[in-house]
């Protein structure tokens, strides 16, 4: 067990629930997002066990364009994890960094992923949690599998063939026993050019027996990731949402981002509580994010876009998180 959790601090696309039984989950979340952009799904694979130690495993399944979720669930003992590599299998369906395989009642096909982009890692700051892996009773542990990719392949859906080469995606995942209280999240990787994406964040993070507003953001343009963290010596100069928009400012010594999220029709989703999928939330697929990313050491706007077809999450006790 030493060895699975060592290597899950360097490489957050593994399992980390090896010798959990209560108070656990473990999704991983694949947005897709095909070539003409009218098709847009994301799939959540996972495992979820509850205070009295009730496990399961589930696929969860969010079309974006349409704002329809089913919740698939599956006996805990379906769910197969592999040790030292990302390859995880509920029955018939697998997942795997560079290729995702779909038997369900109503999806079937295998997706493949190229030229991945992950998240910068070092040993003093592995993965988008830099130093936060190394601390043992975080609520929630977050890591970024890619910011973007290429698809190939496709998928048949209700008996419909949809082909998903040249298409778009992004992978990301997150383990612990409880997403935070209130949050924003928000991610894209359609803008006017290919090979732009942003991803942001802003949570209450609760810290020994008080809390603290965290954020962690990136910005990946001209092949190169600009992060934002809570622990690089960024500041959160506004965080600010309601029924209609939600805006985020981050700022550090050398970079300026302005995000502001358009907020549309959103989808209902199952979220952990205490291990179990027993919360909720609403996500949509289809907002818009306007960025700017500012070079302050140079005065050069370096992004100023808008993304599309874009993921965004307002939820829980927003009131928490607001600047």
């Amino acid at each position: 067990m030493i060895k699975h959790k060592w290597q899950g601090l360097f490489h957050s696309e593994l399992y980390h629930g090896w010798g959990k039984t209560k108070k656990y989950f473990e999704g991983w979340y694949y947005k897709i997002v095909s070539k003409d952009e009218q098709s847009a799904y994301a799939f959540i694979p996972g495992v979820a066990m509850d205070k009295e130690g009730n496990r399961q495993a589930f696929i969860q399944v969010l079309d974006g364009k349409k704002c329809e979720a089913v919740y698939h669930k599956f006996d805990y003992d379906d769910f197969i994890p592999s040790e030292g590599i990302h390859d995880v299998s509920i029955l018939s369906n697998r997942f795997q960094v560079d290729h995702i395989t779909l038997d369900l009642a109503d999806i079937k096909g295998t997706l493949q992923f190229t030229n991945q982009v992950p998240w910068s890692n070092s040993w003093y700051s592995p993965g988008i949690m830099g130093p936060f892996s190394f601390v043992p009773f975080m609520q929630c542990y977050h890591g970024i599998l890619s910011m973007d990719h290429s698809i190939e392949g496709g998928l048949t859906i209700k008996g419909e063939q949809v082909d998903f080469t040249g298409g778009r995606g992004y992978m990301e995942k997150d383990w612990g026993s409880s997403f935070p209280s209130g949050y924003i999240w928000m991610q894209s990787n359609h803008f006017s050019e290919p090979g732009i994406s942003m991803k942001l964040s802003v949570a209450k993070i609760p810290w020994l027996m008080s809390s603290f507003v965290g954020f962690i953001a990136g910005v990946w343009v001209k092949d190169t990731l600009i992060e934002f963290t809570t622990y690089n010596l960024t500041k959160l100069k506004k965080s600010q949402a309601n029924s209609k928009y939600v805006e985020v400012i981050l700022e550090n010594n050398r970079y300026r981002l302005h995000v502001r999220a358009d907020r549309v029709n959103a989808t209902e989703l199952a979220s952990p509580q205490f291990g179990f999928m027993d919360g909720r939330i609403e996500e949509s697929m289809t907002a818009e994010l306007f960025v700017n990313l500012l070079d302050k050491k140079h005065n050069k706007v370096i992004l100023d876009d808008v993304g599309n077809n874009a993921g965004l999450e307002v939820a829980g006790k927003i009131e928490e998180i607001l600047i």
